[in-house]
Parts: structure tokens; C-alpha cells; sequence
């Protein structure tokens, strides 16, 4: 985000920066929207500098909850102005939510990140429970008092796998490894080898071909359904909308008193419009199918 800079953070003067970010007022809900208009829609530089002091503090509270993963304050509390900034470009204040609210998912997943990043542990964090894991078993580990107790009492690792929803094993291997000291990569095999341990590490992440393969798809159907959305009435869209592509959906009963039939007849629009969605997909899917066809056979014959 060009523009006015944010204050910047180190562990020198950590304590003068704490200081510094006291001095930007907090906003008012109403000065906070229209500072988010003005972003949103004229890309006003001053307006997103605002909002995003306003809610340096904020910032500061957040990084301070993950202290307890042995990196500098001052990194943690950067990391968070990233995803605080990241949280402006993005918040649609129309939806009626205050930022501090949608903030706080970008920072928090700002800092997680790159503590991820920073512990030299091979294949941890990779996937939601494992990064669940590792972001609560220190915790849960204060709440038993078992901080600096080494390897976990049986009952304990079955208390954290129950709370956690994951493997006993896993919690086992997590705290083993949240316990042991980060070795070099750059550390030879043997005090008699040239080889290094990072010449053993198989790098299992998906390659970059078949990730931009992936992205490329996933646009591609998201362009095919909001295409096919159109197909739709208003009425119809919003059904489907809110009871099909909502994580919470709504029920029968309130999309009934919303436009006033019954609920029988919501369901019936519900089912007719997801059959015209789909059958609008599959049309559109064949007829680039065929262009792609048409095009391959034209450049065959030149």
C-alpha cells in the first residue's frame, strides 16, 4: 500500500514504538466508514493510512498472544501490520461489521504464518489440524501446568488429542518437537562425510506447474458459475445463494416469511434453479470444450 508510512518496529526501540501508536486516535464507526468508502472507491492513500493506524494497537495485542514461540516481539508485531494492511485493501464496509472485526483474521493469520515459516521443523504446520496443534498445545500445556515437564503424562496427551480432535501420536510428535532444539541444515552427517542434512530433505510441496494448473482451473469455474448465475432470476439466485452457497445456510422457514409462501415452494425454487445452474454450466463447459477443439484443429492445419 504506497503511500504515508506506518511507524516501524525493532526490539531497540520497541518500547518507543509501543508509545508511538497510543498517539493515533481511534475512529468512530461512522469516520471508519466513510474512511473505507473513500479507499474502496478512490483508492484515497491517506484515507487507508488512517485506518490503518487507528488499529495499531489492535496489532500490538494480537502479536502479543504469541510470545510464547521464541521469536522477537518486534517481527510478530510487523508481520501483523502486513496482514493489517492486507485487511484494509480488502474490507468492504458496506457489509456493516466494524474493520477491527475483519482485521483480526488477517493479522492473526499474518503472525501464525510466519511463525510456520520461521521453526525449521520438516513437515509441520501443513495441514489445519496440525497447525491447530501447534497453536494450542503450549495452552493447553499452561492449563495443566506441564509447560517444561518434557515428554506428556499418557492422560494428558489423551486430554489434548480429545480437546484438539486430532491423533495421540500427533500431539506425542508435536511436543517432541516444540521441545528440541533447531539443528542447521547446513550440519554435516557425519564428522567424517561431506554431506549435509539438507541434502536428504524431499521437497513434498506440490510443484509450481501443477499448483498455477490448479489456480487456473479453480478460476475457471468460478468464471463458469458466475457466468451461469445469470441464467437465474433474482429470486431464484438469492434461494440458491442462501441455501446452497452459504456456509451457514438459511432455513426453509425464514426464506419462506421472506417472500411470503410456503416452504414447500421455496424448496421446489431451490431445486429448479440448482437444475438450471448446473445445466448452464455444463452448456457453457462444452461450448469452450468445442472452441478449444476448433482452435487445436485450426492450428493443425496451418
Amino acid at each position: 500500500m504506497a503511500g504515508p508510512s506506518i511507524p516501524s518496529v525493532s526490539e531497540s526501540n520497541l518500547t518507543r514504538y509501543l508509545q508511538e501508536i497510543r498517539k493515533f486516535p481511534m475512529l468512530e464507526q461512522n469516520e471508519e466508514y466513510m474512511l473505507a468508502k473513500s479507499w474502496r472507491e478512490h483508492e484515497d492513500v491517506e484515507a487507508a493510512h488512517k485506518l490503518v493506524t487507528s488499529h495499531l494497537r489492535l496489532v500490538a495485542k494480537i502479536a502479543m498472544g504469541y510470545r510464547g514461540y521464541g521469536l522477537p516481539l518486534s517481527e510478530l508485531i510487523s508481520e501483523g501490520n502486513v496482514g493489517m494492511m492486507q485487511a484494509v485493501k480488502r474490507f468492504d464496509p458496506e457489509r456493516g461489521f466494524r474493520l477491527a472485526t475483519y482485521a483480526m483474521w488477517w493479522i492473526r493469520a499474518a503472525i501464525q504464518e510466519y511463525i510456520l515459516h520461521s521453526w525449521s521443523l520438516v513437515k509441520m504446520g501443513t495441514t489445519a489440524a496440525q497447525k491447530k496443534l501447534f497453536f494450542n498445545l503450549r495452552k493447553l500445556k499452561g492449563q495443566m501446568a506441564a509447560i517444561d515437564e518434557g515428554d506428556l503424562a499418557p492422560e494428558q496427551v489423551t486430554y489434548i488429542a480429545d480437546q484438539l480432535q486430532v491423533p495421540e501420536a500427533d500431539v506425542v510428535s508435536m511436543n517432541r518437537r516444540l521441545a528440541a532444539p533447531d539443528h542447521s541444515l547446513n550440519a554435516p552427517l557425519r564428522q567424517d562425510g561431506d554431506g549435509e542434512w539438507q541434502d536428504w530433505l524431499v521437497d513434498e510441496q506440490e510443484s509450481q506447474e501443477k499448483m498455477l494448473a490448479d489456480r487456473e482451473e479453480l478460476d475457471k469455474r468460478r468464471a463458469l458459475l458466475k457466468q451461469a448465475m445469470k441464467t437465474l432470476n433474482e429470486r431464484e439466485r438469492h434461494i440458491l445463494v442462501e441455501r446452497r452457497l452459504k456456509e451457514d445456510p438459511t432455513t426453509l422457514e425464514d426464506l419462506s416469511q421472506v417472500y411470503d409462501i410456503s416452504r414447500e415452494r421455496v424448496r421446489q425454487i431451490e431445486v429448479r434453479a440448482f437444475e438450471k445452474l448446473q445445466k448452464a454450466i455444463r452448456n457453457a463447459a462444452l461450448e469452450e470444450k468445442l472452441a478449444s477443439e476448433k482452435q487445436l484443429e485450426e492450428l493443425e492445419a496451418e
